[in-house]
């Protein structure tokens, strides 16, 4: 399983979805099928917006978890 830790990161700065989206050019559904970990697919465009933005390795935005 893949865990997203961008609800995690997104709060420590207080975001809002539409604050993210606006900051990115990431569309609202994007973020928010990443912000519920409900999305199936993640384009790589999007993960270096989030990685930049938040200044993090794709390590600390994306977790695999071995069940």
């Amino acid at each position: 399983m893949i865990k997203c830790h961008l609800s995690e990161l997104m709060g420590k700065k207080k975001l809002k979805i539409a604050d993210l989206a606006r900051e990115t050019g990431l569309h609202r559904n994007t973020i928010t099928l990443l912000y519920k970990e409900e999305a199936a697919r993640v384009e790589l465009e999007t993960m270096e917006k989030l990685c930049i933005y938040f200044d993090c390795t794709v390590g600390e935005l994306f977790e695999f978890i071995n069940d």
